[in-house]
């Protein structure tokens, strides 16, 4: 790509551009599909545009995208994905990134200081396009017309704050800082709302909160056009079309012309591209050599008006046609309102604002007509009854919507011209006292209520009906009925319901046949996902658009506005029934911490160190270190077969071989080294498959390139040829493990202890369920920054990795072994990681691995940056389990015994699953069970290796526990909340059941923290009040529960360095690795605080900032372990309080001599002569826990309220109240983070992430089209936590208390982690119970094979105390007999006689 100034020498027809105001020409470019992402990470010094997902869909890459319109004298601003954006599409214009806005040499933007000081940025990686979706929106607010807002305040509403970033994933922090960063800029917020800061105390008044947080000036949120790029778009210079092969067309003959020219000199098929936001679901590796941009065609941009409708212009983005939609609405007549306002809301569902941006209405439509894409916008328009304009050579033509859908897909030659939206009419009736009524609806249903999801189904409604005396009833003159996205070619006008309805008189038993009708229309073709939901769904939605028609009343209030309109109740707010604008998606919420001043600054919450140079997109993580001189870049070839030979991997021809410079296979392993691509003390994996892969995913080989596009385009293409002949079958299901006795051994010290006699426990057991049955799925890590590694050979056959590495140790002792060469010739670095969750442990060891081999191999630098896709397929994730228990219990709750069965699917490998039965076990132990026996095997399985993620096995034995709980409860018709209660341990049992782990009597605080979570979260009254909601509401109800925490972890040994320059900075070295969870922080603050007693002045805060810490070099310090398991902060703080203490015994005697001769000292005198007198200034140490003191438990307790929509499982989470027992935290605030962070992945892991694979064993959700985390519209309304300090424990770091999860992830949080993933799904049960009819496909329940969408936990139930009478069970759905049987195992739960249709007929009758 060839780059050349901004003046002197333009060479007329180059791409030009200002990026952040710097002026960048290019005479030429390697390839029109070259992205905006690209050239900006590899031409430009700015690299906070990130690589997460290259699909549009997590928010990474976003800029702000300037364009300036010479003939209006006009800048548009908007956010973009420079992921998908190409380079060509930008010339001319001008791209903001968040370094643009600030940094800390000429200072930070209110922006980036605002979710610094908000504690909004964790790992960082995601901040950036955080900052940047957040500044666009700034912008434009600040733009509009609209009233001026107070001083220090933009005039952005709340809402619009916190849609700004709805649609950016994030993976740590759980999205409630960020919207409080937000927020604070917001012209309409109540300072009261916003949560912890590092600005002001929660004491202070509003005014005094304004006046301390970094100020905003109106400067501040404009966008500043590069005048250089005015000058040269008034010029109208253009990019040569030949050389970019580019081609700029400005009227629709001339896009005919290229086309025509293209079939003609037999070329391939130009793509035409306007936002190219299609690449991202549809990614064709294919190399396209002519692009054609229409964003010139005047005529394809043209939004026009007349008296019979709206016309939009094919190329229009969605988000200026939602403006038109709206603006036309505005003060019009009631039936635009009802139609063009509805369907302007519906189409801000639709994908993510920085792709609405960017994406073209009828590029929308042309998918779906032509790939069968699932669009929303084409089913609504369908309700709609728009008609498009399509050009065919030389003919235009005008057809329906509906006939364009079923003609054969648009050829390449023809041309969608527009899209025309007809206002509605209302036909009037002739009987005097009639009412004309208009309705118009749409739906959809998805993982995420505010898009950035595919729909399950999306459906759109009109009707003209009237309400007649005559006929005493609604009747239905016409209406048009569209379905779209359940599995089907494309979305579809249900005929037959129309006829079915048509001049009807509307009636239960009418509606009961049209939703008939409408099951036998929906039909998801063979091997849709969710296929019966996604039926019910469409029965749903037709109950919902017209029962309110229905003589209900008490049901639908305000349902007909005399006249003309009708809203439905859930768009309506307060009295007057008026329709909501964008209501906020946050309440207020509440944080509290007791800062504790005893070690100051230890206790302190203040704000992560790297936070602001996160947002400012500064700080440095692997991919960003500029690529060394004559670097290669690499890309797996992965297995597609569970067990395989293979025979030979072929590379395509269409990938230039310049470009490919090696293909490194198990056969380039360097004479003594060895096959390995992790390493522990349970065993080993390989790092390439030999002449046989033994699962799906497994890496085969790494092709290395010229560029990590070209690496990446020639693995995708490339083709293994298998041989399966005479192999045995590949153990791809835990039975089938069981049933060949494929397990890995699990060593004696890590075989969990059984409690007391399960025998006489079942004995004295007045009821008992036998063999009850759950499945638990897997979980991706889904950490933003992708897999990605820089091995650069060194002098003396050494080799240097960089690694983005929770345990770079481990890497380096799995490097040397591949390489053959000694330990010394490896150095591993790791700075900081852009997310781990434990994926950066074990799993990101082949990665180094492969880029050192190929590195050493070739003796030139190779990285690589895994695409999502391979890193989805590689990554193995958490630990599928098959659970089968048998209980024993008395009537009252109390259970005196468990017998428990597990099936662990460990995969190929041993990794680390040899812990996951102890971890597994620990956290079961949370409740009295009386006695406790087990049988946990660990199966050895054809597929990817299972491994840590955040707290491995203890989330899966916290859900095993609550589910027993409230099976329990459903036998014996109690409430579960009294159950739990009549099982927490007595301090007798808690030491029974864990032993040397309990510590002191009065250290155990879960009785104070139950009763304390019930006084704030006002459970009990909240319980009853449920009860009435419930009572009164058939299609809403809502669960709460409340569960308790005992989570068991394990301190290990831990290195620690500090030194002391000369100039009285001091640089610390910790083993652990600052992952996001602010262990940089918490050391930065332990050694100011150990060096405190040198500071003559006592201000030990000013030694905060002579502190850095520095990244982790496996040369430098040793013994660094794992980055992991809840503990590793605080043992890096122990670890670097001892090194300061010896510092402090060599400086204290010459402070005390210097104070006496001069009365005082500042510390820089003093280091100064420290070293003058050849003091040693550094000081290292190495952490051993105490044997006693090694393992102790954490105390919590948390209540979720939960919502849900019976008839289509959409769910809401209203409240989550979280009470923890930190000891006395090292940093409040940092911990508080790690709480709302693991409970919001909780919420993905129980509601809406679905790792799925196929019948092989491979991986088939591949991205963020088909994986689904938590987004800002997910969270709890109301997210209130509070962390208390109880008092001194004698074996702690400072009495402190570890606020990750166990064993593997430091960054995340038990409380959240384990047992409050549950509070998301136990609510959702109990809301279920009340329904009398509910359609299923609420994602949080799962069946025995861990999917998502229902659950056996069928087995037996015993009664009738000793005599063992009462009903045996005989499977999940069986009926348990009485007020306490169980459907599905839980009571309440799907209806078994009548069908869905019968029961929401029957149920809304029985209301009447």
């Amino acid at each position: 790509m060839d780059e050349s100034g901004a003046s002197g020498g333009s060479r007329k027809g180059n791409l030009v551009l200002a990026v952040n105001g710097q002026s960048f020409e290019l005479s030429e470019v390697d390839h029109p599909s070259t992205t905006l992402l690209d050239f900006l990470r590899l031409n430009t010094p700015f690299k906070s545009v990130k690589l997460g997902c290259g699909e549009g869909g997590c928010g990474a890459c976003v800029v702000l995208l300037s364009r300036y319109d010479a003939k209006l004298d006009r800048v548009e601003d908007y956010s973009v994905n420079s992921c998908l954006t190409l380079l060509g599409s930008v010339n001319g214009c001008s791209v903001t990134t968040t370094e643009g806005l600030g940094n800390s040499r000429d200072g930070f933007h209110p922006i980036h200081q605002r979710f610094s000081g908000f504690h909004a940025s964790q790992c960082g990686f995601c901040t950036p396009g955080m900052c940047m979706s957040f500044y666009s929106s700034l912008v434009n607010a600040e733009k509009a017309e609209r009233p001026e807002p107070p001083q220090g305040f933009s005039k952005l509403t709340a809402s619009e704050a916190e849609r700004a970033v709805a649609g950016n994933l994030c993976r740590c922090t759980g999205y409630r800082p960020i919207a409080d960063a937000c927020k604070s800029f917001a012209a309409d917020v109540d300072m009261e709302d916003l949560g912890l800061n590092s600005f002001w105390k929660k004491s202070d008044g509003s005014e005094e909160k304004i006046g301390k947080m970094p100020p905003f000036r109106r400067s501040n949120g404009m966008s500043m056009f590069p005048e250089f790029l005015k000058e040269r778009m008034k010029s109208s210079k253009v990019m040569d079309e030949k050389r970019f092969s580019w081609y700029t067309p400005v009227t629709i003959r001339e896009v005919q012309s290229l086309l025509e020219d293209s079939v003609n000199d037999k070329e391939a098929i130009p793509k035409l591209v306007l936002g190219n936001t299609g690449a991202g679901y549809y990614k064709d590796m294919r190399t396209t050599e002519k692009y054609i941009d229409l964003r010139y065609v005047s005529a394809l941009s043209l939004i026009r008006k007349d008296e019979k409708g709206i016309e939009i212009g094919a190329a229009v983005s969605i988000s200026k046609a939602i403006e038109a939609l709206r603006e036309e609405s505005a003060g019009k007549s009631k039936e635009l309102v009802v139609t063009f306002g509805k369907i302007a809301d519906h189409l801000e569902k639709v994908a993510s604002r920085f792709v609405r941006n960017a994406a073209s209405i009828g590029g929308n439509i042309v998918m779906a007509q032509r790939l069968g894409f699932p669009s929303d916008i084409v089913t609504v328009l369908l309700a709609a009854d728009s008609g498009v304009t399509i050009l065919s050579k030389t003919r235009q033509e005008s057809v329906s919507l509906e006939r364009f859908l079923g003609m054969d897909p648009l050829d390449s030659r023809s041309i969608l011209v527009n899209v025309t939206i007809p206002f509605p009419e209302i036909s009037r009736n002739l009987e005097p006292k009639a009412r004309d009524i208009l309705l118009f609806d749409t739906y959809r249903a998805a993982p995420r209520p505010l898009g950035n999801a595919l729909p399950y189904l999306n459906a759109a409604f009109m009707a003209d009906v009237s309400s007649s005396e005559t006929l005493n009833g609604v009747v239905i003159k016409r209406c048009r009925l569209a379905f779209g996205a359940y599995g089907t070619k494309h979305s579809i006008r249900a005929r037959k319901v129309e006829e079915t309805m048509t001049g009807k008189v509307l009636s239960p038993s009418l509606l009961m046949k049209a939703m008939e009708a409408v099951r036998m229309t929906i039909i998801p073709a063979d091997g849709t996902a969710h296929h019966e939901y996604r039926i019910s769904l469409a029965v749903s939605y037709l109950f919902k658009f017209f029962g309110r028609l229905l003589d209900f009343p008490d049901q639908v209030p305000n349902v007909c506005l005399d006249g003309q309109v009708c809203f439905s109740s859930e768009d309506t707010d307060g009295e007057n029934g008026f329709q909501r604008q964008n209501p906020a998606l946050l309440s207020s919420s509440r944080q509290i911490v007791e800062v504790n001043n005893e070690h100051f600054p230890v206790g302190k919450p203040i704000k992560k160190s790297e936070a602001a140079i996160q947002a400012s997109g500064e700080a440095v993580y692997v991919d960003d270190i500029p690529a060394p001189p004559s670097c290669l870049y690499g890309a797996f070839v992965y297995s597609t077969k569970p067990l395989a030979r293979i025979k030979g991997i072929m590379l395509s021809s269409n990938i230039a071989s310049s470009s490919v410079t090696a293909l490194i296979t198990f056969k380039d392993i360097p004479k003594g080294g060895e096959n390995i691509g992790s390493l522990t003390i349970f065993g080993q994996e390989t790092l390439f498959a030999d002449e046989l892969t033994r699962f799906a995913g497994e890496r085969v080989a790494f092709v290395v390139a010229d560029s990590q596009k070209h690496a990446n385009m020639a693995a995708e293409s490339s083709v293994i040829d298998y041989d399966t002949d005479n192999l045995d079958p590949p153990i791809l299901t835990v039975e089938e493990a069981v049933e060949k006795s494929s397990f890995f051994d699990v060593p004696p010290y890590l075989q969990p202890e059984e409690v007391g006699d399960v025998s006489k426990g079942m004995e004295e057991a007045e009821h008992m369920i036998l063999s009850a049955k759950i499945g638990l799925g897997s979980q991706y890590y889904f950490y933003i920054e992708n897999q990605t590694a820089l091995a650069v050979p060194d002098e003396d056959n050494c080799m240097v990795v960089y690694s983005s590495s929770q345990c770079p140790e481990y890497a380096h002792d799995t490097i040397a072994k591949c390489l053959g060469v000694r330990g010394h010739n490896v150095r591993v670095i790791s700075r900081r990681v852009g997310g781990g969750f434990g994926g950066k442990s074990l799993r990101a060891i082949p990665v180094s691995a492969a880029c050192a081999l190929a590195a050493h191999t070739l003796r030139r630098p190779v990285r690589t940056y895994l695409s999502r896709k391979t890193d989805m397929i590689m990554a193995g994730g958490r630990h599928p389990m098959k659970v089968t228990y048998s209980v024993g219990f008395k009537t009252g709750g109390k259970i005196t015994a468990l017998r428990i069965e597990v099936l662990i699917n460990a995969g190929i490998s041993p990794d680390v699953s040899a812990i996951i039965p102890q971890n597994f076990i620990a956290t079961l132990k949370k409740y009295d069970w009386g006695a406790l026996s087990f049988d946990i095997n660990v199966c050895k399985t054809n597929h990817t290796s299972k491994s840590a993620m955040r707290a491995p096995g203890e989330v899966q034995g916290t859900y095993i526990a609550e589910s027993i709980i409230e099976h329990v409860a459903s036998v014996l018709s109690l409430d579960a909340d009294d159950v739990r209660k009549a099982n927490l341990h007595t301090v007798t049992s808690l030491g029974l059941f864990y032993k040397d782990s309990v510590g002191d009597p009065d250290e155990y605080t879960i009785p104070s923290i139950w009763d304390k979570l019930g006084s704030t979260a006002d459970f009990l009254r909240r319980t009853e009040m449920i009860e009435e909601f419930n009572r009164v509401n058939i299609w809403r109800k809502r669960g709460i529960s409340r569960v308790p925490i005992v989570h068991e972890v394990s301190l290990r040994a831990t290195p620690g360095k500090v030194s002391i320059l000369r100039d009285g900075s001091i640089i610390v070295e910790v083993g652990g690795i600052e992952i996001g969870q602010g262990l940089w922080t918490k050391v930065k603050q332990m050694v100011a605080f150990a060096l405190s007693s040198l500071v003559c002045d006592g201000n030990s805060s000013s030694l905060l900032e002579k502190i850095r810490v520095v990244q982790a070099d496996s040369l430098s310090l040793i013994q660094g372990g794992f980055t992991a398991g809840s503990t590793t902060s605080e043992a890096s703080c122990q670890a670097v309080r001892m090194s300061c203490d010896l510092l402090v015994g060599r400086l204290s005697p010459l402070k005390d001599k210097l104070k006496e001769h001069h009365g005082s000292v500042n510390w820089e005198s003093l280091i100064l002569q420290a070293h003058m007198q050849s003091t040693n200034m550094s000081a290292s140490s190495f952490y051993i826990p105490e044997f006693g003191a090694i393992r102790y438990l954490n105390y919590g307790a948390a209540a979720s309220e939960v919502e849900i929509d019976v008839l289509t499982g959409e769910t809401t989470i209203l409240r989550t109240d979280i009470v923890y027992d930190c000891g006395k935290s090292l940093n409040p605030a940092v911990d508080l983070g790690q709480i709302e962070g693991a409970f919001v992945q909780g919420i993905g892991f129980f509601m809406l992430e679905e790792y799925l694979t196929n019948e092989e064993g491979l991986t088939i959700t591949e991205g963020t089209w088909t994986y689904k985390i938590p987004t800002l519209d997910t969270i709890p309304k109301q997210f209130n936590v509070e962390i208390t300090n109880t008092g001194s424990h004698r074996h702690r770091v400072l009495s402190s208390k570890g606020s990750g999860s166990t064993f593997v992830n430091s960054q995340s949080f038990p409380l959240g982690e384990v047992s409050v993933r549950l509070l998301t799904f136990l609510p959702v049960r109990d809301s279920f119970r009340g329904a009398a009819a509910a359609p299923g496909g609420v994602s949080a329940l799962r069946d025995e094979d861990g999917n998502k969408g229902g659950e056996e936990a069928g087995g037996g139930v015993e009664g009738g105390g000793k005599e063992r009478g009462g009903v045996r069970g005989g499977g999940a759905g069986d009926d348990a007999g009485g007020e306490g049987g169980m459907r599905d195992g839980w009571g309440g739960g799907l209806p078994e006689a009548q069908s869905h249709e019968e029961n929401i007929i029957k149920e809304h009758g029985t209301q009447r």
